[in-house]
């Protein structure tokens, strides 16, 4: 189809995630009403549940963007092509034994039609790919892979860093695709001449208009191109081109040393890790706040949000299957609770009690010791008045909502 618009995405994560929802849904209205759309499943082929996260994109792509997609390799003719996450070297070894290469960077150098290539699948993208099952997984040497060069049309001489900001090793620096600094800095002088790293951070994306060359960073976080001892870093929201990202790529500054336009980023995306935080700090500050009602809803938002994320492909800060172990261990403990007598429930037993120890006093005559009772009371914070329906207190100088009782005769 002649005169296609022509669009490139690259993701660093979160591809079928709801933090890409309007990112998608920007590439999507540059298309026809009713776009050819295909999956390149070839990166995560290789797993036992690789049906599975096919059948979670496409529910995703149609519920979330409105795009019907099918699973398939005849990207040459499509209108839009998505692939994302898995291995890199697999997808690697299999697209450059067949059409699949070729047929990628003849979209690009033809400028048509979208192509969108995330995680894994930006990984190979550039002209050198990080091999990251082997190196992180298997314990390889740290080294680069030859990458698909689609970039080379584009007169973008980078490899493609994904997962750039990552922070799932907590106690190890998992950040630049889980190579960490060590690593990566061991790893930039073997990349090839006159290349530079292009990091795209989780839920970002880097989106090129390829008849216009205009690029915007989108998403949540950062672009950045890094050279060694340089970096220049593209906030989302960051309007530039792809002259600009040839020169940072080369080491030059910025045409006339001019700042790189700016515009009003996306509001703030909360990723699943976030939102689980959130509810686990709700969940158990309504625990010591004894408000169990608020602790209900805390985990009724968590459940919400694991469904929404249901569909989501990758496994950013432990993914969809991390809170959903959280979820039941808040339902677990919220169970455990409802058998555990609050501090209120044992003030009221322990009051009562000595309520029932004063009238009898009271009734043998001795009201100095029920008078003293009466006052020790007060002085815990209980106030007791007699009443001809018998004895009710309240409690007093307490944060929480004041507890109160009527001892019924019989007691």
């Amino acid at each position: 189809m002649p005169g296609r618009p022509g669009v490139l995405v690259l993701m660093g994560s979160g591809e079928t995630s709801p933090t890409m929802v309007e990112v998608h849904r920007s590439v999507i209205r540059r298309l026809d009403n009713r776009p050819q759309a295909v999956l390149l499943d070839t990166p995560y082929a290789f797993q036992e549940n690789a049906a599975d996260i096919s059948a979670r994109a496409r529910g995703y792509f149609a519920r979330s963007v409105g795009l019907e997609v099918e699973v398939g390799d005849e990207v040459a003719g499509a209108d839009w092509v998505f692939s994302g996450p898995g291995s890199p070297t697999f997808a690697l070894e299999r697209w450059t034994a067949t059409h699949v290469a070729g047929d990628l960077r003849a979209r690009l150098r033809a400028r048509e039609g979208a192509t969108v290539l995330a995680s894994a699948a930006a990984c190979t993208a550039g002209v050198a790919t990080v091999p990251v099952y082997e190196i992180y997984k298997v314990g390889a040497a740290p080294h680069w892979r030859p990458g698909l060069d689609l970039l080379g049309v584009l007169g973008l001489r980078v490899a493609v860093v994904p997962h750039y900001d990552n922070t799932e090793g907590g106690t190890h620096d998992t950040r630049y695709c889980y190579l960490g600094e060590r690593r990566l800095a061991r790893m930039e002088p073997d990349l090839p001449p006159g290349a530079a790293v292009l990091g795209i951070d989780e839920h970002t994306a880097l989106v090129v208009d390829l008849n216009t060359e205009e690029a915007l960073a989108a998403g949540r976080g950062r672009v950045t191109i890094r050279r060694p001892g340089s970096q220049a870093v593209l906030p989302a929201g960051t309007s530039t081109n792809l002259e600009e990202i040839r020169r940072l790529a080369r080491g030059e500054t910025t045409v006339s040393g001019t700042a790189l336009p700016v515009i009003s980023p996306a509001p703030h995306q909360v990723s699943l890790g976030e939102a689980t935080r959130s509810c686990e700090e709700r969940f158990a500050a309504a625990l010591t706040g004894y408000d169990d009602a608020d602790a209900v809803r805390a985990v009724l938002d968590l459940e919400a949000e694991v469904a929404r994320w249901g569909a989501d492909t990758e496994e950013d800060e432990g993914g969809v299957e991390h809170a959903r172990e959280s979820l039941r261990l808040l339902i677990a403990k919220l169970g455990a609770r409802a058998g555990t007598p609050s501090p209120g429930d044992l003030v009221a037993s322990l009051v009562e009690s000595v309520l029932v120890l004063r009238g009898e006093l009271r009734r043998q005559g001795r009201y100095d010791v029920a008078d003293a009772l009466r006052a020790a009371l007060l002085r815990g914070g209980v106030l007791v008045a007699d009443t001809p329906d018998g004895p009710c207190w309240t409690s007093t100088g307490s944060d929480r909502p004041p507890l109160s009782g009527l001892l019924t005769p019989g007691h």
